[in-house]
């Protein structure tokens, strides 16, 4: 009988398994390892090359208060509380704060570094009247011949579209902030190593016990990693990462870097598209004026919207801010940050935002002027220069003028929508300017305060209608062969065009006037009287004229150019009007005034440069009928609301009535406005009926002084029947007095001749032409 021997058992399953699984957590060890080693990287790299980045920082031009400066107490009022400057509540005086005894304006201004050097904080007394700024003083009673504010900060440079933040370097961070955001968000921040379970857990049984979200478990630095690399997603994978990324940031960086961070980088709220990010901003943003100049109370604030931003937010949920701040109050009373009757006198108080009259009319943040900024400066300097180098850059931004200009275009374009369904998706647009110095004051990219999108004033390229028409008669008039007391055809014209088809204009009315002046051409805008001459000219001519005028390329040469067909922006208007208002001299439009460094020395300057464009005898025949735009012609319906001050201007109305446009200037301030819908469908508005009041109210607003054109030489000025152009009285015509050159040949009016004592010092060589019959 065989024996069989006993066969051993084999491994086990768990034996088997035992080395793939121990190559599998090897495996995943080195995947981790290299994860975090990635992490790491990742947080070193982008931590250590942001966290100090200081964007570009942008200011408008300084109101600069002297005696005799024409401004009332009530705007300067108006423009202190535009800049975040407080009224006094009794407390000692302070930087940023005013207060005000009858007539007389006390303030203690901010220090501030211009071009010229560092201005301290001054008290100083305004004294008005009835004109204006009467005396200004110190608080000891020396006379000061000029008292300049620090400009209004309205905006930075940040790489990411939408985002903005006010850098603050770790000794401009109060020392109470950072106490009470550790005693509110993370009272073991100095210890823990990036996560604290103690604290998730005490914060748990808080919020249990108080039946909502009173405490929250992520540490500050949890918050910070969410708020540098990662997504919202409230994710177990992303909570991880969170986790392990809080971890190696506090192993690289110091507590007092992360904080410091932290303060710059946590969003804080939403103005329209734009982020808030950071506690610099919020201030500016919640209160109006900077980090430093905020009060206890106001600091529990911004500590309790950090929380949760939306839910937070005080202009919607008001009581909510105001219990969860009276909390966060008690609980610094609590911890020892802050005394306990000051908590208590702080409870009483109300949150003080900024009011809802500053934020409806976009003060401060300034998306559209911002854009012209950015076009500029990128002329010049890198994207990372402007993004990171710490950059100061003073514009030439007026705050009255641009807040005058959003006001006028808001509500402007508020009250036509509210006339029917046509109108109802209505947008409105405006640039005011110096002419003399091409400096912008105001730039309004729509209807809506402080919307950061599309810029209508610098992108919307429409078709300018009849404000064209100046070119026209310039170019005329620079010819030799044309006068303003010249006879234009106002009569119907076909072209013929290439493709054989026939272009008929006609007037607005369209009634034919016959025979008209030039100077009646213009104010009353015929387009068959312009037609004509335009073509008499030479398309051509009058393209290289509207190129010269506006700094533009030549647009074709098509007859319809002669009743505004090329499609311009309502900065290129204001370039084209500006050459006109200011005599012929075209002054580059400029919004940059210069370029400061961190240390606030000057890196460039942006001076004037001037070019003659236009021969000025011609310039001043053509503003004098510009006035009869007012005065005569298609802006005479605002004549009553502008306070009988005289201003030279055009309206114009481009086809199918899809653009309403004015263009304007008083002796030193430009205006254009323009009216019109994005999708570019008919708006039903002339420029008379649609921008001219709101150009209107811009002009009154800013209290623009009334236009007077300068004298040239070899002209001499007559008085001519305003219809025809011919010599007359005013005893039996309708006349004018312009200017035209001296020896043109002149027709008197049968009947109507102006007598030999009438020409006074015009002249016999005059008198000889008034026995001339007309036409």
């Amino acid at each position: 009988m065989s024996r069989q021997r006993a066969r051993k058992p084999g491994p086990g399953p768990w034996r088997r398994l035992r080395r793939p699984l121990l190559w599998l957590a090897l495996a995943g060890v080195l995947a981790l390892a290299g994860w975090l080693a990635w992490l790491d990287a990742r947080i070193t790299s982008q931590f250590e090359g942001r966290r100090w980045d200081q964007p570009a920082q942008v200011f408008a031009e300084p109101v600069e208060l002297y005696t005799g400066l024409p401004l009332r107490i009530e705007p300067f009022v108006e423009l202190l509380g535009a800049q975040g400057y407080r009224e006094a509540d009794g407390s000692a005086p302070r930087p940023g704060f005013w207060w005000r005894e009858g007539n007389s304006v006390r303030l203690v201004t901010r220090p501030f570094r211009f071009p010229d050097g560092e201005q301290p904080a001054l008290a100083a007394q305004v004294d008005f009247t009835r004109a204006g700024v009467g005396r200004i003083r110190d608080l000891e009673g020396r006379e000061l011949p000029l008292l300049r504010l620090d400009p209004m900060r309205i905006g930075s440079i940040f790489p990411a579209h939408g985002e903005d933040r006010i850098v603050l370097a770790p000794d401009e961070v109060p020392e109470l902030l950072e106490e009470a955001l550790i005693a509110v968000e993370d009272r073991r921040f100095r210890s823990h190593p990036g996560i604290d379970p103690e604290g998730i857990g005490r914060a748990l049984v808080v919020n249990l016990r108080a039946g909502e979200v009173r405490q929250g478990g992520s540490t500050l630095t949890q918050q910070l990693v969410k708020s540098y690399f990662l997504d919202s997603r409230q994710t177990l994978g992303r909570k991880v990462t969170e986790a392990f990324m809080a971890m190696l940031l506090e192993r690289r960086f110091d507590k007092d870097d992360i904080l410091t961070a932290y303060v710059n980088e946590v969003y804080m709220g939403q103005d329209g598209p734009r982020a808030i990010h950071g506690f610099g901003l919020a201030s500016a943003f919640y209160f109006g004026k900077p980090l430093a100049e905020l009060d206890p109370v106001e600091i529990a604030t911004l500590v309790t919207i950090v929380r949760g931003p939306s839910y937070y937010n005080p202009w919607r949920h008001p009581q909510r801010v105001l219990e969860r701040r009276d909390l966060v109050l008690s609980l610094l009373a609590g911890q020892g940050v802050l005394e306990p009757e000051r908590a208590e006198r702080g409870a009483q108080r109300p949150l003080g935002l900024r009011s809802a009259d500053t934020q409806a009319t976009g003060a401060g943040f300034q998306p559209a002027f911002l854009g012209l900024v950015r076009r500029q400066l990128q002329q010049d300097y890198r994207d990372s220069d402007l993004d990171s180098a710490g950059l100061v850059v003073l514009t030439t931004m007026d705050p009255l003028a641009q807040r005058r200009a959003q006001a006028a275009v808001s509500q402007g374009v508020a009250e036509l929508r509210r006339r029917g369904a046509a109108t109802a998706e209505l947008q409105g647009a405006a640039v005011v300017t110096r002419p003399a110095t091409g400096e912008v004051l105001a730039v309004v990219g729509g209807a809506e305060a402080g919307f950061d999108g599309f810029n209508r004033a610098l992108d919307a390229h429409r078709p300018i209608g009849s404000l064209v028409k100046p070119a026209v008669y310039l170019a005329a008039l620079e010819s030799g062969r044309y006068h303003l007391a010249s006879t234009l055809q106002d009569l119907p014209v076909e072209v013929t065009l290439e493709n054989g088809d026939t272009w008929a204009p006609t007037n607005f009315d369209e009634q034919p006037r016959g025979p008209v002046s030039l100077l009646r051409g213009l104010a009353e805008s015929l387009n068959l009287a312009t037609v004509n001459l335009g073509l008499a000219l030479g398309p051509e001519v009058v393209a290289a004229q509207l190129a010269g005028l506006s700094g533009e390329p030549p647009p074709p040469a098509y007859p319809s150019l002669l009743l505004g067909s090329v499609e311009y922006p309502p900065l290129v208007v204001a370039q084209f009007y500006g050459a006109i208002a200011a005599g012929g001299f075209r002054a580059p439009l400029r919004a940059v005034r210069a370029v400061l460094d961190p240390a606030g020395q000057p890196l460039s300057r942006y001076p004037v440069d001037i070019a003659a464009v236009a021969d000025p005898a011609a310039i001043v025949q053509l503003q004098h009928a510009m006035l009869q735009v007012f005065e005569r012609g298609t802006a005479r319906s605002v004549a009553g609301r502008l306070a009988g001050q005289a201003y030279a201007g055009k309206t114009g109305t481009s086809g199918d009535f899809r653009d309403s446009w004015f263009a304007g200037f008083g002796r030193d301030t430009l205006a254009v406005a323009w009216v019109g819908r994005d999708d570019n469908a008919p708006t039903g508005l002339t420029g008379a009926g649609g921008a001219l009041p709101i150009w209107a109210d811009i002009m009154t607003g800013l209290g623009a002084q009334a236009f007077v054109p300068a004298r040239a030489d070899g002209l001499v000025e007559v008085e001519i029947d305003y219809a025809s152009g011919l010599l007359a009285r005013s005893s039996c015509a309708d006349t004018v007095f312009v200017p035209v050159p001296q020896g043109v040949e002149l027709y008197a009016m049968r009947d109507c001749a102006p007598d030999a004592q009438d020409l006074g010092e015009r002249g016999l060589e005059w008198l000889r032409r008034l026995f001339r019959d007309g036409p």
